[in-house]
This record gives C-alpha cells, sequence and structure tokens, in this order.
C-alpha cells in the first residue's frame, strides 16, 4: 500500500506558529505524511513543532526552495556560502523534528534563470556545495536530500530525472535522491515509467503526487495507472503527497502560476485527490 501525505502549502504558504494545528489536522483527514514546508528556516518554530509531532505520531518530511540570497549556482562565492549555511540550518530542523527527508528545489535559486542552458560552472558549484551540506547531514542523521526536478519555466538547472540523477552520483554521497513530481514530469519526461525506472529503488526518493494542472489529483492528464505501476515495480516505500497552491499566496503565485481556485479550498483538493489516489491504487 502506497503512504500518502499532503503538503502544508495546501493551508498555508509560510508555516508558522499559527499553523501548528495543520499537524493534527493532517491525520485527522486521512493523511499518514505531512510535508511542512520551510520558506524561512531562520524564523521557523522548530521546538513547537517537534512537540506536535510527537504528540500527533504523525510522519513528517519537509521541503524548501533556495532563493536569490542562497542560491547554489550564483557565480559569487559568497553568495553560495549563504545557501550552504541555509542549507545546514534546514538539516538541523529536520534532525529536530524528526523528518527523514528534506525534497524540493535545495541545489539552485528556484525562479533563477541566466538565459543560457547549465553551464559546468554550475554543476561544479551546486554538486560541491551539495556535497557539503550531505556529509553534514550524514554526521546528523539518515535523512536523505531530494533534489527536485522541476520545470523549464522554474529553473534550467534541473528538469528531468536523468539530470536529477546524474547530479546525485556526482554529489556521491549516498543520501542525496531524486524528488519526482507529476506537475512537472509531464511537462519534461517522456514516459512516467520511463522517469520512474531512470532512478530506480536506489535513487528515488520522495514523490509529489500533483495533477498536470495542480488541481485534485486524479482529474487531469497524468496517467496514474502508468505511474503507480512503476512505483510499485522498483518497490519505491517512500512518501507521496499531494502539493498544490491557493492563489491568495503572494511569494509563491508568481513563479508557480496559479491564477484561480481548482477546488473551494485547498483542504477539499486534497481530501478529494487522496480518495481519487487510493481508488485507482485500489484498481491496479
Amino acid at each position: 500500500m502506497f503512504k500518502f501525505g499532503v503538503d502544508t502549502f495546501i493551508w498555508a504558504e509560510n508555516f508558522t506558529e499559527k499553523d501548528l494545528h495543520l499537524i493534527a489536522k493532517a491525520k485527522k483527514l486521512g493523511f499518514e505524511v505531512l510535508d511542512i514546508a520551510i520558506a524561512h528556516p531562520e524564523v521557523f518554530p522548530t521546538k513547537l513543532v517537534r512537540d506536535e509531532v510527537k504528540k500527533t505520531g504523525i510522519e513528517v518530511v519537509t521541503s524548501t526552495t533556495l532563493n536569490k540570497d542562497t542560491n547554489l549556482i550564483s557565480p559569487d562565492p559568497g553568495i553560495r556560502s549563504k545557501g550552504i549555511d541555509s542549507l545546514k540550518k534546514l538539516v538541523d530542523i529536520n534532525v529536530a523534528i524528526g523528518s527523514k527527508i528534506l525534497g524540493g528545489v535545495n541545489y539552485a535559486a528556484w525562479g533563477y534563470f541566466t538565459g543560457k542552458p547549465r553551464t559546468m560552472d554550475e554543476w561544479k558549484w551546486s554538486v560541491e556545495a551539495m556535497r557539503e551540506v550531505a556529509l553534514y547531514a550524514k554526521d546528523k542523521s539518515d535523512m536523505i536530500i531530494a533534489v527536485e526536478a522541476v520545470n523549464r519555466f522554474e529553473t534550467h538547472f534541473l528538469n528531468i530525472a536523468d539530470d536529477a540523477v546524474a547530479y546525485c552520483k556526482d554529489v556521491g554521497t549516498g543520501n542525496v535522491k531524486v524528488h519526482l513530481d507529476c506537475f512537472h514530469m509531464i511537462r519534461e519526461e517522456l514516459s512516467f515509467e520511463g522517469a520512474v525506472k531512470t532512478c530506480g529503488k536506489e535513487y528515488l526518493g520522495y514523490v509529489h503526487v500533483c495533477e498536470s494542472n495542480r488541481g485534485i489529483p486524479g482529474t487531469g492528464l497524468v496517467p496514474w495507472k502508468e505511474f503507480f505501476t512503476a512505483l510499485k515495480e522498483i518497490n519505491y516505500t517512500g512518501p507521496l503527497v499531494i502539493e498544490s497552491f491557493d492563489p491568495s499566496f503572494e511569494e509563491l503565485n508568481k513563479l508557480c502560476a496559479i491564477w484561480r481556485k481548482f477546488a473551494k479550498t485547498g483542504e477539499e483538493l486534497a481530501v478529494k485527490g487522496l480518495k481519487n489516489l487510493k481508488d485507482i491504487e485500489n484498481k491496479l
């Protein structure tokens, strides 16, 4: 049986102390995993989250994005250094709250473009920085860092599973894996089965189950049967997390291009999506 989860972006753009109740709510709604999106690690309420997670008993993971001030592919070594420090802070947060996965666009600034294809210098800068962070994480925990391949409109650095696997291999620490997201896959991959098998059991570390338009999973163009069959064939046992965003968000919407609602509320989207995905799995 798959282990389905939900992202805090369903409810909140920036997880703060006021959102602690979402930890228990996710479990009450039937989700086994909660992905806590951490936009600002410097002000994240780590201790309060840790206490609530222990009390609730739900599995938690985290995801994040780097920005122009923490960009691991910046030509400025000072900015890359800040990115390393920020990721190490995120590692500390994950260890403290009991999370075993740090996913997202954690290898370059989200939405950063040079107007050219990825360069060898950018690859070298990011790989070297990630290696330092990954070794730091390895000393602290058995957690993994999962690098999310996202579409061409959000980065020029990692768009497909093949590149993400090459990145993991070049980092070479064993605890850097691939984060696949259906929303991005349907724009960039040649096949869902092919992307999953490119990663295989060794390199696939995390999955977001998002619909082709970021709407209710199971209502769009994603080939769920093909995707789920491939995941079962490689014996993927990690979380499958529903992620979407609300058009009222301020920081994220420009990059996510969310201009309309796909359900009355984010919660409705997630709950209906969970039912659809479980139905699809049960028919395999």
